[in-house]
């Protein structure tokens, strides 16, 4: 596993050069062939608190990333059951044909490599905490988060370099994730010393993909407010880069940090001219019960330490699983985690999911106003764990609310792999040529009371409508490489059971041919409760 990026401090740079390593270790499949487009992978950690953490995370070559778990939650009991996750590098190496390389001093390796001789579909740790640790037998430096984005961006140039490729992907866990933003917006912008970026980041970085990063800041739900001035002006162990009002001065160009944010700034929107959030995917925890006593502070509407309302950039993907904000039941050392990873850098179909037609939501019979309330869930076929779901009993429902102007409300997107090339099976012929995915919708109106739910009419945990949708993607079989097509029916309307259907029906939707997306009416229940052309807009794109 090649470990970057190691900051050489000025005793060590004026040492005489190393000697060039010898040849990597090569671990699992064969490498890639010149013509593979696949890319880089560059892992960023989260925050490791002070320096006995620091020291124990610097031990680790991985970082911390490929800890693995033996357990996950099932059941309305929450008692966990054993169910072996090896860990998203180990996976990456086995599954998706990544190498690690493993070479000593990786810098110097990379250093001594010659322009495009290292494989592309390689895995990279930047080490931004090792001059931070003191077991390395010299004095420990205070971390500096701006330090660790310069340094990310150094990084990202030296693997496009001797890689060849145009591009890298990021892949961070929590504060690692605002690293990444800090490159990306402020210090691919901006000088610093003998730092000079030559290219702004959007040109460097094909996708970033975050676990629990706190985009929005840290906040807490009780203090009064206390407890949020005490991270901010205290900082403790270098938390004080969680405040929103401390972002702003790392994460915009020609700010120091330290200086006060102006009104309106929001900490998890990114400017358009820095990156595209179309190419950022956020994973979302909602299992706060599985972490420690930040829990306690930062609230139950959280991953244990990210507020789920801070764990997302505004207009990028999301996927809210429920997981917390690491150790063995969280987010990286999870399947949950692993496989929309993969489905979103290597994926090369995927399906926006919009709601269309909805009504308003009626008052009550005593003219109460009230609203709708909708709970999804994800699945796709193949995989034992469930790929996004927003639930009430995890605290992340979705309010509906009809637009004003008549636009669609955006649901969810579906990456999907390519069930042929990417075959997860002990086969590599897949079951079907089609991606299939499932959506479960539920429905309920609820209504408001003095600004409080209000119960007298309902059932507890029963929805007013539900029903899952099946989804087939793919191609015409007598036209493999034709239009991208969908096959959709809802569970309701099936005769037999789902496995034993494929397509899922007879006829693929018919597409508008102006906007490529297809309209599917929700079932005369839920017509007849959220509005007679309520439908579901599906619109597949090839992608990547």
């Amino acid at each position: 596993m090649a470990s970057v990026f190691h900051r050489r401090n000025d005793d060590e740079s004026a040492q005489a050069p190393m000697p060039a390593p010898p040849a990597p270790r090569a671990v699992g499949p064969p490498p890639p062939s010149e013509a593979d487009a696949r890319l880089p992978l560059i892992y960023v950690r989260g925050f490791a608190g002070g320096t006995s953490g620091i020291d124990k995370q610097v031990d680790d070559p991985f970082y911390g990333f490929n800890d693995g778990s033996t357990h996950i939650r099932v059941g309305g009991d929450g008692n966990p059951q054993y169910y072996q996750f090896e860990g998203p590098l180990v996976r990456l190496f086995a599954v998706d044909g990544y190498r690690p390389l493993v070479s000593g001093d990786p810098k110097t390796y990379l250093e001594s490599c010659g322009a495009n001789t290292v494989p592309r579909a390689t895995v990279w740790i930047h080490r931004f905490y090792d001059g931070a640790a003191d077991s390395f037998g010299k004095q420990a430096v205070d971390f500096d988060l701006e330090q660790a984005a310069r340094d990310l961006y150094e990084l990202v140039q030296l693997v496009r370099e001797k890689t060849g490729a145009d591009k890298v992907n990021l892949i961070a866990h929590s504060m690692g994730g605002l690293v990444c933003r800090s490159m990306l917006q402020k210090w691919s912008y901006e000088s610093s010393g003998d730092f000079r970026p030559s290219a702004p980041g959007k040109d460097l970085v094909d996708k970033l993909f975050t676990y629990g990063t706190p985009h929005g800041g840290i906040t807490f739900a009780v203090g009064s407010g206390l407890l949020d001035e005490f991270m901010e002006d205290l900082g403790p162990a270098g938390s004080d880069v969680f405040s929103p009002e401390k972002m702003y001065g790392y994460l915009v160009p020609g700010v120091t940090y330290g200086t006060e944010a102006p009104d309106g700034w929001v900490a998890n929107e990114i400017p358009e001219s820095a990156f595209d959030t179309d190419r950022i995917f956020c994973m979302v925890g909602t299992d706060a019960g599985d972490y420690g006593l930040s829990q306690k502070v930062v609230g139950p509407q959280s991953d244990g330490l990210v507020a789920i309302r801070n764990a997302w950039v505004e207009g990028a993907h999301r996927a809210y699983v429920h997981r917390s904000h690491s150790g063995r039941y969280g987010l990286v050392n999870s399947e949950e985690g692993y496989q929309n990873l993969r489905r979103f850098l290597f994926g090369r179909k995927r399906v926006s999911i919009e709601l269309a037609g909805l009504e308003a939501a009626p008052p009550d019979r005593d003219g109460n106003p009230s609203f709708w309330q909708a709970e999804l869930q994800l699945a796709i076929r193949g995989l034992p764990v469930v790929m996004h779901q927003q639930s009430a009993p995890h605290r992340c429902p979705i309010d509906l609310e009809p637009d004003p102007a008549g636009n669609p409300i955006p649901l969810t997107t579906a990456f999907l792999l390519d069930p042929v090339t990417f075959a997860d099976g002990s086969t590599n012929t897949p079951a079907s040529p089609r991606a299939r995915y499932g959506l479960r919708l539920r429905v309920s109106l609820l209504t408001e009371k003095h600004g409080l739910l209000f119960w007298r009419d309902r059932l507890a945990q029963t929805a007013d409508w539900e029903d899952t949708l099946i989804v087939d993607v793919g191609h015409e079989d007598d036209d493999p490489t034709g239009e991208l097509r969908l096959w959709a029916a809802w569970n309701s309307d099936l005769p037999t059971a789902i496995a034993t259907q494929d397509p899922i029906c007879d006829d693929p939707l018919d597409p508008d041919p102006d906007h490529g997306a297809a309209s599917l009416r929700l079932p005369r229940s839920a017509g007849q409760l959220l509005g007679a052309d309520t439908s579901l807009i599906l619109r597949p794109e090839l992608w990547n």
